[in-house]
This record gives structure tokens, sequence and C-alpha cells, in this order.
């Protein structure tokens, strides 16, 4: 589902990856691990779109067979907002907005009428057991609620693959552990696709694989 070749980053004269390759298949649950520094939220932001690898005629970065790195930026916008969900450490949700509003601005930006957004969102919504908080506002909301609805913004387009990083660094340990259990219950409930970059070990030992990335590279 996911394959990326000789992924290299520099930041001026400081190369932060290094030739980075990878495989994740459909359904899979993927911890990337490691010290701070060694590369890993640049990696994922590489892999989500959301920031380009250095110029390399070598490297290579598909998802679902399509190729990334020939992409123009509306293109890849587009590909991103289609295909593609995150969950930041910071749930980013706008404090203007209800959770249901919140969930449903991805759909607005791929064109869904407020109808059929609405209705995916308050069914994504219910399934995360939020039904009698659709209609609050972020700042009225626990932290693990908060997170929740940021896990229903990232799927209420359907994604291929959901991009995390940190997800629970900022949550309680009771908060973190729903959290964790829940991404593999999406993952048996939809054949969701996890790609997470995590320093909580338990989320670490749960997934299907771990990769441990040092100084730029994944060792393992």
């Amino acid at each position: 589902m996911i394959q990326a070749k000789n992924i290299h980053k520099f930041y001026g004269d400081l190369e932060v990856l290094k030739g980075v390759n990878l495989t994740i298949k459909k359904g899979e649950v993927v911890a990337i691990v490691g010290p701070s520094g060694a590369g890993k939220t640049t990696l994922l932001q590489i892999l989500g779109t959301l920031d380009k690898a250095s110029i390399n005629e070598n490297a290579t970065l598909n998802i679902n067979n399509i190729d990334l790195l020939q992409l123009k930026d509306k293109s890849l916008s587009n590909f991103r907002n289609k295909h593609i969900g995150f969950i930041f450490q910071f749930h980013q949700l706008l404090p203007e907005f209800t959770a249901l509003e919140n969930v449903c601005i991805p759909a607005f930006i791929a064109n869904k009428s407020k109808k059929e957004a609405e209705t995916k969102a308050t069914e994504l919504l219910n399934f995360l057991g939020l039904s009698d908080r659709i209609q609050h506002k972020p700042n009225e909301l626990s932290g693990g609620e908060q997170q929740r609805v940021a896990v229903a913004r990232a799927l209420v387009n359907d994604p291929d693959v959901i991009f995390a990083d940190e997800p629970s660094g900022n949550l309680d340990s009771a908060s973190a552990k729903n959290l964790h259990e829940l991404f593999f219950e999406l993952r048996k409930k939809f054949n969701q696709t996890f790609v997470i970059v995590t320093h909580n070990q338990e989320l670490a030992e749960m997934a299907d694989r771990k990769l441990e990335m040092k100084d730029g590279k994944i060792i393992n």
C-alpha cells in the first residue's frame, strides 16, 4: 500500500533523513519509534505529503500505486484530502466550531454536501462514543474527548491511511490507553491502516510492527 525508497531530507547542510526505505501493507498498524531528533516526524510528514523529500532521482513514494513525487501541488493537496488522515499530539480543533462542525471540515474541503458530511460525521462520533457531545465545542470536552473528535475528523473522508504523530502524548494514562485500543478497534472494523510516531512503549508494543529510527535511518 505504501512504498518509500531512498527518501532523503536536507535542511541546509543538515541531513535529517538518510535514505529511508519502508513498505506498509493495507490494514497494518505500524509504530515508528526512536529518540528525539531521529527524524521520525520528518519522515511522517513526508509520507503524509505535508513536507517534500529532498530531490533525489532514485527516490520513490507511492500510496496505492500513485507516485506522489510526480504530483503537482494542487493534485497533491487533493490526494491528501481524499486519501490521507492526520492525528496530531495536540488535537488542532477549531475552538469556535462544535465537534460535529470540526469533523465535517475535511468533507467540505472535498466538496461533499452538508447532508453527506454531517451524516458521516455523526456516524463516526456515535461510533467513538461521543453521541451526547456532538454539539459541544472543544473547550467543553475533556482531553480524551477532543482527541476522539480529532480521530473522527481524520476518518471522515474514508482515508486509505492515517498518520498519527504522538497521538496520545498529551493525554493522561487512562485516556491514552482508550485511544490506543480505539486504533485497533478501527482497524478491525474498517481495515484502517495506521502509521504512528510514538514514544509510548505500550502503544509501540501493541503495533503489528515497530520500526526503530536512529540518526535519520530505520535500523530494524
